[in-house]
């Protein structure tokens, strides 16, 4: 297979887009040659895919931490945006672009590998994601498959005689898969400066087991039982706050300020961490009532911007406008508050608010603009040295910024997705579910110590107070250890005895093992992603691997 350019367009005769050929791949920019100032939306290369024989198939990574990835067949599978019932939030969260595609359209983020009914594999995947999202998009044509290219700028305004350089993209060829997608995230990883050189992470987190109604008694009384529990990181998670955007002021249930709670998780030789979702403010939090200006705008900016709607934070809660210079100021001072505080660990949230579609202060900026200046205001708030772990992001705009990603939905003390649970319509793959996070776990797992640290989720170890079996506990678990990622436990630790003990070190010691391998250029491959309807094998270039048994695969 290989791709022969049809042409380029950016939406408008005001807007004149150029594209280059160069070794390896295309690079291409766009110019302003109106007499006005131009919103451009998006600017698209179309090429016609030569070569394929039988069924296309196409690798379909996410756009953000929870998106589900998985490989699609054309003319066959939809994307989720086609369907009936789709709420418009779920559009937002889990694409650049909230449009519903086309009927007969597949597609992809940041990266996307194609596949036909011979051994042939085909990556095409961004240079970068720091000025812009970018999006593949694979749809039948009349001489044959066409794959688009889209820079996708969100309605960015480009002066009169402006012009942007848009991120490359390279295309490679080859029999391997995670070959190919290991070596695209290595040249990636290298050209942004991914922050990859932090050691494996073994922790503690409260939300799995407390969720929101997490109490400063529960984590102290963790926090007594860890023991000799091999945990470097004690991370508070979503609960302690006075609510959504006041993150340093805690409610009723912490009568203790956040500085002497990091003091007492340090006094245990555990490092402090804390969650925070810093793009999102509840209309009753302080900031967005001293700065109603801070806040996003909807439509015609008639009314404030949902980024979330939350029945646990009181309902719909609302963007912060992260094109404000004075957001960016106070996003650095919370950074450097929660540091100064004990905090050198931040787990951000939620993230990919920012770049929902909206009124902002700044109409120059991409949503990856958007998205990139929360998190450099918050890195330069923290210092070099904090650990900043993302999730709910944009995966294209923060490499560099991040030390680790999450890279699936949530774990949950269930496998498959509960009776009566949440469920946006088609995109009920990223909703909180064990089985969400394998796939993700197996799919992305060349992207560990390439662009990040993988961070799979929590082990759930605990055997009660759970609906997941022994074998679901005992395969997630092995997982999260092949991976090579992150490895948290959540559970509150007085239900843990000495088998789940056990079963943590044994995580531990293949996670090491694993990570190892991966910090020296050969992270854990999914062999069967291409091969099956649901990834189920994942491998280590230890040689350890994981299976999942018949019952768990959906």
């Amino acid at each position: 297979m290989q791709l022969e350019p049809i042409g380029v367009d950016a939406g408008t005769d005001e807007l004149e887009p150029h594209l280059t050929e160069v070794d390896g791949g295309w690079h291409w920019a766009v110019a302003n040659r109106g007499d006005r100032a131009v919103r451009a939306r998006s600017v698209v290369a179309r090429f016609q895919v030569v070569g394929a024989r039988g069924p296309l198939r196409m690798f379909r990574n996410g756009y953000q931490s929870w998106s589900p990835c998985d490989v699609a067949t054309l003319g066959v599978d939809q994307d989720p945006s086609t369907s009936a019932g789709v709420p418009g939030i779920a559009r937002a969260m889990h694409h650049p672009d909230l449009t519903p595609a086309r009927r007969d359209e597949l597609r992809s983020d940041m990266v996307t590998v194609l596949a036909d009914g011979t051994d042939e594999r085909l990556l095409v995947g961004f240079d970068g994601g720091s000025i812009h999202d970018g999006t593949f998009r694979l749809l039948p044509g009349p001489d044959g498959p066409v794959l688009e290219v889209e820079a996708h700028l969100g309605g960015a305004e480009l002066a009169v005689a402006g012009g942007r350089e848009l991120h490359g993209f390279s295309v490679d060829a080859g029999p391997d898969h995670a070959e190919l997608l290991e070596q695209w995230a290595h040249r990636r990883g290298r050209a942004e400066h991914a922050r990859t050189g932090a050691p494996y992470q073994v922790g503690w987190c409260s939300w799995y087991h407390y969720f929101g109604g997490v109490t400063e008694a529960d984590l102290l009384a963790n926090l007594g039982r860890a023991g000799d529990w091999p945990f470097d990181v004690f991370q508070l998670d979503d609960g302690y706050q006075r609510t959504i955007g006041d993150w340093l002021t805690t409610n009723d249930s912490f009568p203790s300020e956040l500085d002497v709670i990091a003091s007492r998780i340090a006094a245990a030789g555990r490092r402090p961490g804390i969650w925070l979702a810093p793009f999102l403010a509840r209309p009753d939090a302080a900031v967005a009532q001293a700065h109603p200006d801070w806040i996003a705008r909807h439509g015609r900016g008639d009314r404030e911007l949902i980024g979330m709607w939350h029945p646990d934070w009181g309902g719909p809660t609302h963007v912060i406008d992260t094109s404000h210079p004075e957001v960016l100021a106070w996003l650095e001072q919370v950074a450097r508050s929660l540091v100064e505080a004990g905090f050198t660990y931040l787990k951000l949230d939620f993230t990919y608010a920012p770049g929902i579609e909206g009124v902002y202060f700044d109409p120059t900026l991409t949503p990856a603009e958007r998205v990139r200046a929360g998190y450099d205001a918050i890195r330069r708030g923290a210092g070099d040295d904090t650990f900043i772990l993302g999730c709910g992001a944009p995966l294209g705009s923060v490499i560099g910024v991040v030390d680790g990603m999450r890279i699936g939905a949530d774990v949950a003390p269930h496998w498959f997705l509960r009776d009566g649970q949440y469920r946006p319509g088609s995109y009920e793959a990223g909703e909180p579910a064990t089985v969400n996070a394998w796939r993700n776990t197996l799919a992305r797992s060349f992207m560990h110590r390439n662009l990040w640290l993988n961070d799979p989720d929590c082990v759930m170890l605990r055997r009660t107070e759970t609906d997941l079996g022994g074998t679901a506990i005992g395969t997630w678990a092995q997982a999260v250890g092949v991976s090579g990622g992150m490895a948290l436990v959540s559970d509150d630790l007085a239900l843990l005895d000495r088998m789940a003990r056990r079963g943590l070190d044994e995580v531990i010691e293949l996670g090491r093992a694993s990570d190892a391998e991966a910090a020296a250029g050969r992270p854990p491959r999914c062999p069967d992603l291409f091969d099956s309807p649901f990834p189920t094998h994942l491998r280590a270039a230890t040689g350890a691997e994981v299976v999942l048994p018949a019952d768990l695969v959906p």
